[in-house]
């Protein structure tokens, strides 16, 4: 494999988790495979294990962090100072699994499907992950592989714009040529791409042959916090939903699939579990209507304090 990739990571405080993924991550590295963190000034060992590995790190402020804006300064260094033909995008808590094989699968895919702007890999729960994660991580990343395009999208619904940073990969021509991630989001940077993708005739891949292990045990305040953020992108951004739909019928489908593996795996996680989802519903309500409401408000509702921080949005 002769392409040069470079694998991006934004880090911040990563603690023991980042210490394992990092391990995972150093067996990657090559002359043609460059690790690269974006680092928002780490207080812990963060920076120091980057550096062990020989990783690059930009350093930022963290204030400055912003979910598009933050990515797309590592992309560039990528791209104009390190020639990169492709960028691999994950989370400090994201583990790799089978390392030896992610690159050239990934590269592999891109080279078969000229149309493919973006692929996202398969989410494994980590070992720790409570019941609700668990369902979460096997709804979304099924063992199927598919493909996303202008021509499908209709009948795919907001599905079809699923995409996650936590382990997503991206052709670095056609990064640049859109415009790369929008520069000051909440969050939800990937699905904007996914959009602009699609939107600009370009299709979106998933490839579950390779996974990393990625999961959350959020409680109902952070979920709420979470979806407050995520109708906060979707109020920002409404040709999203006015192009693809909303969400009704496949969280319709979340519900019932949900149930049915409680009822399964453990009944008495039925009740955290309708709390959550109301948590969801309600967060994600406000958020749509964030603009009803102060900035003080509103920061003090969202998971991402800092998008807070101008008073005018």
């Amino acid at each position: 494999m002769d392409k040069n990739v470079c694998v991006i990571v934004p880090t911040c405080n990563g603690g023991e988790i980042w210490e394992r993924a990092a391990l995972q991550l150093s067996k990657l590295k090559n002359k043609t495979v460059f690790i690269i963190t974006i680092d928002s000034e780490s207080t812990d060992s963060t920076r120091e294990i980057s550096e062990g590995y020989g990783f690059d790190v930009i350093g930022i402020k963290r204030k400055d962090f912003n979910h598009g804006g933050t990515r797309n300064i590592a992309a560039r260094y990528c791209i104009d100072k390190l020639k990169a033909e492709f960028l691999v995008f994950l989370t400090q808590d994201a583990i790799l699994q089978t390392p030896e094989k992610v690159i050239d699968e990934i590269v592999k895919r891109f080279e078969v499907n000229a149309d493919i702007s973006a692929i996202y890999g398969k989410q494994l729960p980590h070992d720790d992950a409570n019941y609700l994660a668990e369902h979460a991580r096997y709804y979304n990343y099924r063992d199927e592989a598919y493909k996303a395009t202008p021509t499908n999208c209709c009948t795919m619904g907001l599905k079809a714009v699923f995409l996650s940073n936590s382990f997503s990969a991206y052709h670095s021509h056609v990064f640049s040529l859109l415009g790369g991630f929008p520069e000051n989001t909440i969050l939800c940077e990937d699905m904007y791409f996914a959009a602009k993708s699609i939107k600009n005739g370009y299709s979106i891949g998933y490839c579950p042959d390779v996974a990393v292990k990625h999961s959350h045990n959020y409680t109902p305040l952070a979920e709420f916090k979470r979806y407050f953020d995520i109708g906060v992108f979707h109020s920002c951004e409404p040709w999203i939903n006015q192009m693809f739909g909303g969400a009704t019928g496949e969280g319709k489908k979340f519900l019932f699939s949900e149930a049915n593996y409680l009822i399964r795996r453990n009944p008495l996680w039925i009740v955290p579990a309708c709390i959550n989802n109301a948590m969801k519903l309600l967060g994600y309500k406000a958020g749509k209507n964030f603009k009803r409401l102060s900035p003080e408000k509103c920061k003090a509702l969202s998971m991402h304090k800092a998008y807070w921080k101008s008073e005018t949005k």
